[in-house]
């Protein structure tokens, strides 16, 4: 049992009224046209994005919040460190008393473990929150133990924090500077030479064979893989089932619901409504990346056929590639341009974890 786990199974816990703690306030309908263009993230019901459903301009009619809890209808609780506003499907959470920020990330958890109690069945309603109970760290006299809470959060972090910059320094990917190849690739990829490709050229659209989920069993060396688009389709990891339904890893998988695209590192099982695309060409990890999205751009013309007309429809689509002097698809370039990608976006990663662990250094020091 890891430090932390030991700690906060060592500690004792009280069951105190959610509305003991809080205020509550609904957000304002606001009716979409009057929505206009701007920063302020509009929180609604659901997990996707953490509920911000877009940025809007700030108007008379609603009242911005920050640092404070959210809870939707379905029970999903948000803690916002920001400024934000919401509809009239949220809760916002004031307190009653002084709570820290990282206790207030520590409430958030707990409350989000009762989300069974709630969902489509039985909402989450302002007479949810006047019964809801949540348990509490305490100390020896009862009270909320708030320092426990704030110390436990910060420990959590920094341990988060410090596995994730040994996983990029593992990954090689803390170097972020960009070489004269990369940045080249940036610079000419408007208007580099693009050639013209039919998708039914590049890869192929199979059937899966494909069971409900009873069938699974104890194991996590597959992925179970749905229509949807939640975790990249997968429902759930399962054991080995049998070889006739098994899909080969190195391929992308298609739900026919959300006809999201996801690209498979290992081996799988298919629910139902799902196809799988073979490459027919040699890929490389990045073009892999390159690929997916031009797949993915290609969701709104198959969202609007039918499921029977997908496969057909899918292998007569054309896609823009960069190509060489030659007219060959040009994945030299397509692998700087990736590498520059990753590299663009690494670098805010890098850039946080240094900054985040000398930040908490102290914390960790102190309370060892």
């Amino acid at each position: 049992m890891s430090p932390l786990n030991q700690k906060i199974s060592s500690i004792e816990w009280g069951e105190f009224k959610l509305n003991e703690l809080f205020d509550i306030e609904r957000g304002t309908r606001f009716i979409k046209s009057k929505r206009k263009s701007g920063k302020i993230p509009l929180v609604t019901a659901g997990e996707q994005n953490q509920g911000v459903a877009e940025f809007i301009a700030y108007d008379d009619e609603l009242k911005i919040y920050e640092n404070h809890l959210t809870i939707d209808m379905f029970c999903n609780c948000f803690y916002r460190n920001y400024k934000f506003l919401c509809d009239d499907n949220i809760l916002v959470l004031l307190p009653k008393i002084d709570i820290g920020n990282k206790s207030l990330l520590f409430m958030t958890s707990v409350i989000n473990k009762d989300k069974a109690k709630f969902g489509y069945e039985k909402q989450y309603r302002q007479k949810s929150f006047a019964e809801h109970k949540i348990k509490l760290p305490i100390t020896a006299s009862g009270e909320i133990d708030f320092e426990f809470m704030e110390s436990f959060v910060a420990e959590l972090e920094a341990e988060r924090v410090a596995e994730l910059e040994a996983y990029l320094a593992a990954a090689s990917l803390k170097d972020y500077k960009l070489t004269a190849d990369e940045l080249s690739a940036l610079s000419k990829f408007e208007n580099y030479n693009w050639g013209e490709f039919r998708i039914g050229d590049l890869f192929e659209m199979k059937n899966t064979f494909s069971f409900n989920k009873e069938k699974l069993t104890d194991g996590n060396e597959y992925d179970y893989v749905t229509r949807t688009s939640n975790n990249q389709g997968i429902l759930q990891s399962t054991g080995f089932v049998n070889a006739r339904n098994l899909n080969e890893a190195g391929i992308w998988s298609l739900g026919l619901l959300q006809m999201d695209f996801f690209y498979r590192q290992r081996q799988w099982y298919a629910g139902q409504f799902v196809r799988k695309i073979i490459p027919k060409i040699k890929l490389t990890q990045n073009s892999i990346l390159f690929f997916t999205t031009l797949l993915n751009s290609q969701k709104n013309i198959l969202l609007s056929v039918l499921v029977r007309d997908v496969d057909k429809t899918f292998k007569n689509l054309k896609i823009k590639l960069p190509v060489t002097a030659n007219d060959e698809i040009d994945f030299e370039f397509m692998n700087n341009f990736i590498k520059a990608i990753k590299k663009l976006v690494i670098k805010d990663v890098v850039l946080y974890t240094d900054n985040k662990i000398k930040a908490t250094k102290s914390i960790v020091s102190s309370n060892q």
